[in-house]
């Protein structure tokens, strides 16, 4: 008869937790667990990418007999969806190639020079990643507005010209507001590199008589080229999955994305094209993944050491007079990109009719229609509910995935982190398709498909790779032998991992649950497919209120969301802020 041990019977959590800790390190549970987490994630990745191959093949929609054939395809190979993909791929080029530029002399600006209040500046630009494209497209399309815009009213006031000085709907406009946010989230990557590059490699350049533009373009940028081809092949591929900026201003003028060619086949046709849908979706897919190939390919096998052993200090550049011109360019920015949207959010809430600026036009009408309109509250009570419990679920299972990943030798790993980062290529409104075809072969006891849990499991889907980055980082930040010093002095599994790894990482999990958050109230391409009715969330809402002409509405509905994304902005500057000064 076996006796219970001084230490099990003083320490009776730590007694199961390390019972539990035994049953775990035996090969069947540690199979089953990951069996369970793969399958998860299959059901995330692998099944609506599966589902939608099924559906390019169907003739049918979901749910409904039909057959199968390559009509969809043969659809696509078409020349008006040749077209298609040449605005897709030429919009998204463009924009990413000068937000990459503007992106680099910010980051130069900030990292390298002596501007004032670069601390702050830092803040400003970034905060329009931050900001639902949505808000921005659509203070855009009243600011640009060729006819009632408030720039180009204002234009001609001043010059007395009937011309328009700007027109959103066309090209450049498309272009231009995707730049406004795609600037930012390249400058995070860019400005980071920077930091992290020893500048003795720049001073020896110097030093052999090289000016600062040569040793700039041959030895700082050639250094960079991991974080700047990354950098510049995410925002590519986020371009390509880009909705709201083509849906604002490029179908007024005509202009037609894959994205957009996705939406109005499901949702402007009398019978929905779902295969045509598919088949597109499934081709973008490939394009996507044949990007990621290529650069892996360009990168495999080039080494690109900029930190060693060695101490060092970023090299300051004294700018002198010049210092307040770049002070002035980031200031510009962020004026452009969120003083301007966010004023005529403003401007627009207070007027009776959008373009009519008169004293007798002010109301607080629009602000009464909106507090009174309960599919308003609805959405927001959704948008709540999906972005804490979304945020939470994925961080909680990113942890799990990037713990797997990162703090054990168990087989299967890879497979995990691989079913956990193809979301990536997945673009919302490709992924939404998928799952539109996935719930509808369900068992008929699983309904999901026109519930909130449709929504909840898209942006699950689409948050996970976001996640298990933001946590595989901070564990590979965390020794393996803060661990082993735990399970010498006689603490569980489950005591190691809660108060050693999960309370030193806890701080990345606040600020990806953060991130995660924004990108759940951001999201709008999954959002419009899998909706319905009483389950709507704001982006949907705002997206209704603008196609039915109630600017003024959207206005007001807009500067709430600024709001909130100025509060969590906040929050996740708070948390940064506390984390750094813990380490």
């Amino acid at each position: 008869m076996s006796t219970l041990s001084s230490n099990e019977i003083t320490h009776p959590p730590m007694r199961w937790g390390i019972r539990f800790a035994r049953l775990m390190e035996g090969k069947a549970p540690r199979r089953l667990a990951l069996a369970a987490l793969a399958l998860l994630l299959a059901f995330l990745s692998l099944y609506p990418l599966s589902m939608l191959l099924y559906g390019s093949l169907h003739t049918t929609p979901p749910g409904m007999a039909g057959t199968f054939n390559l009509s969809g395809y043969i659809q696509v190979f078409t020349w008006p969806t040749a077209v298609v993909f040449a605005n897709t791929v030429g919009i998204s080029l463009l924009k990413t190639v000068f937000s990459l530029l503007l992106a680099v002399l910010f980051g130069w600006i900030i990292s390298r020079t002596d501007t004032p209040m670069r601390g702050s500046l830092e803040v400003l630009i970034t905060l329009p990643f931050f900001v639902p494209p949505i808000l921005t497209a659509m203070a855009w399309g009243m600011l640009g507005n060729p006819q009632v815009g408030v720039i180009n009213l204002a234009w001609q006031w001043l010059s007395g010209s009937e011309t328009p000085l700007v027109n959103v709907y066309s090209y450049a406009g498309v272009v231009w507001h995707m730049l406004q946010y795609s600037t930012p989230f390249l400058f995070l990557f860019v400005v980071e590199a920077f930091r992290a590059m020893d500048p003795a490699l720049e001073e020896a350049s110097r030093m052999c008589g090289a000016s600062q533009w040569r040793t700039f373009r041959r030895v700082t940028l050639p250094l960079m080229l991991p974080a700047v081809i990354t950098a510049f092949l995410l925002s590519f591929i986020r371009g390509l999955e880009s909705f709201e900026s083509p849906l604002f201003f490029g179908t007024p003028a005509k202009i037609e994305v894959v994205t957009t060619a996705i939406y109005n086949s499901i949702h402007h046709q009398s019978i929905p094209n779902y295969q045509f849908a598919s088949a597109l979706s499934f081709v973008i897919m490939g394009l996507m993944f044949l990007l990621v190939i290529w650069q892996w390919h360009l990168l495999r096998g080039r080494s690109f050491q900029t930190v060693t052993g060695k101490g060092y200090s970023p090299r300051v550049i004294k700018l002198g007079p010049w210092r307040w011109l770049t002070f002035a360019v980031c200031v510009l920015f962020f004026i452009i990109s969120v003083v301007l949207p966010i004023g005529q959010l403003l401007l627009g809430s207070f007027f009776q009719f959008f373009g009519f600026y008169q004293w007798d036009m002010l109301t607080l009408d629009h602000y009464r229609s909106v507090l009174g309109n309960d599919e308003v509250w609805r959405a927001f009570r959704n948008t709540f509910l999906l972005g804490f419990g979304g945020a939470s679920a994925t961080m909680v299972l990113g942890s799990i995935v990037a713990y797997v990943s990162t703090r054990t030798r168990w087989s299967g790993r890879q497979l995990i982190d691989v079913l956990a980062w193809l979301p990536w290529m997945m673009p919302g409104m490709v992924l939404a398709v998928g799952f539109l075809w996935g719930f509808a072969f369900l068992p008929g006891a699983i309904t999901i498909y026109g519930t909130i849990w449709a929504l909840l499991i898209a942006y699950v889907a689409l948050g996970t790779p976001v996640s298990v980055r933001v946590m595989s980082a901070a564990y590979h930040q965390l020794s393996f032998d803060l661990e082993e010093c735990s399970r010498v002095h006689g603490a569980s599994w489950w005591q190691t991992l809660w108060r050693i790894l999960i309370a030193l990482a806890w701080p990345s999990f606040a600020v990806g649950w953060v991130l995660t958050f924004f990108g759940i109230m951001r999201e709008l391409s999954a959002s419009v497919l899998l909706y319905s009715v009483g389950s709507e969330v704001l982006s949907v809402v705002l997206l209704r209120m603008w196609e039915n002409g109630q600017a003024e509405a959207v206005s007001v509905v807009g500067l709430m969301m600024m709001l909130l994304v100025f509060l969590f902005r906040w929050v996740q500057l708070r948390l940064i802020k506390r984390y750094v000064s813990t380490l």
